[in-house]
């Protein structure tokens, strides 16, 4: 048991528009374009108050070179 393939897909939104009518898809597509706009938007502003925190304080801020996402030094693996 897979993924769906295309025709399930096909054969949900069908069953869906004939239950809930045609007005529920363009509803649901403002509401997903207003949520992703909203979710562009905040990360934009995040980004923004990052590099202006960077500015102010360049010192106290160390990257991690390494590649490692923990913030722990990477463990030597050779043995």
């Amino acid at each position: 048991m897979g993924a769906l393939a295309p025709w399930h897909w096909a054969v949900l939104i069908l069953v869906i528009v004939i239950v809930f009518g045609g007005s529920l898809l363009p509803r649901l597509g403002r509401f997903f374009g207003k949520s992703v706009t909203g979710l562009k938007q905040g990360l934009k502003e995040s980004s923004e108050e990052f590099k202006t925190a960077v500015k102010q304080h360049p010192d106290s801020v160390k990257l991690d070179t390494t590649g490692s996402s923990s913030g722990e030094p990477p463990k030597n693996t050779d043995t």
